[in-house]
């Protein structure tokens, strides 16, 4: 990635740089059917849907562990 662009990107104060990047995830995240996934990451996905599967409230939403994870610092 060391092209003329990554001057202008590290010009860039922090809070347009944390745009950019989610700017960029978010495109990629727009096409999920493009992204590859190692065979290893398709079978933890699969053993992870099944054991949601098998018990939907052992988990817990992602509103909740994002406040675990931030407060937790």
């Amino acid at each position: 990635m060391k092209s003329t662009y990554w001057t202008e990107i590290l010009d860039l104060d922090i809070d347009e740089r944390i745009g950019l990047v989610e700017d960029v995830w978010d495109s990629v995240a727009a096409v999920p059917e493009r992204v590859v996934l190692a065979d290893w990451q398709r079978d933890e996905l699969r053993q992870r849907l099944q054991q949601y599967h098998g018990d939907p409230s052992a988990g817990s939403p992602w509103d909740v562990v994002r406040h675990r994870i931030t407060t937790s610092r």
